[in-house]
């Protein structure tokens, strides 16, 4: 692969080859940061519902019985 880049001019090492690769490969890499996205979305609603839940789960139980003034569920 040295061989051949070689005897190319800078511009083409730097510029050429990478906007080929983003022409070629631009879709795929969009659509993969896309998904990656996406599921990071999903996982942050996710932490923040179950989260939610938790928090009304021990403020309505808590006020409600007064066995669990310790703090054990």
């Amino acid at each position: 692969m040295r061989e051949i880049l070689a005897d190319v001019p800078w511009w083409v090492k730097w510029v050429a080859i990478p906007v080929i690769a983003l022409a070629v490969f631009g879709g795929f890499l969009l659509s993969l940061l896309g998904f990656l996205v996406h599921l990071l979305f999903k996982v942050l609603l996710f932490v923040a519902l179950v989260g939610g839940l938790i928090f009304l789960v021990r403020k309505f139980t808590g006020s409600s019985s007064s066995s669990s003034s310790d703090g054990k569920w």
